[in-house]
């Protein structure tokens, strides 16, 4: 089961992601069922967890609808919804968690997905924990 930190403790890392990539505006790290783990600070807490919920249900289409590939394994691994006011990115951020960030038009897509894959890399290790060795009485 995916920790669901309420204290933001990870939105440092979003910070930083978005920061280091013109054009970036907003990120939200969320477990698979729409509980928010982190967000950046430029986004309240109250606009991030309805955010979350609903990506998870667009996660959760994106995985239905892979078979549309028919090649290879089916894995979604992320989405990229693009509008009048910039993109949205969609990507599996290690199992049960998800990360979203909003961009601008004029963002670079190559970059920016690029700097998200570090970034999942880094969270995943940040929310994975280690087995516990002494389960007996």
């Amino acid at each position: 089961m995916m920790p669901v930190v309420s204290d933001n403790r990870l939105g440092w890392m979003l910070d930083q992601a978005v920061q280091d990539v013109p054009h970036a505006r907003d990120a939200i790290l969320f477990s698979a069922d729409g509980l928010l783990i982190a967000h950046t600070s430029g986004l309240h807490r109250d606009n991030a967890e309805p955010l979350a919920a609903g990506l998870s249900a667009s996660a959760a289409l994106a995985r239905r609808n892979s078979g549309f590939t028919d090649q290879g394994q089916r894995i979604w691994r992320q989405s990229i919804d693009e509008y009048d006011a910039g993109y949205r990115l969609l990507i599996a951020a290690g199992p049960g968690a998800l990360l979203a960030v909003t961009a601008k038009p004029e963002v670079n897509l190559g970059d920016l997905t690029y700097r998200l894959q570090k970034l999942v890399q880094r969270v995943g290790q940040e929310l994975t924990s280690p087995p516990r060795q002494d389960v007996g009485p």
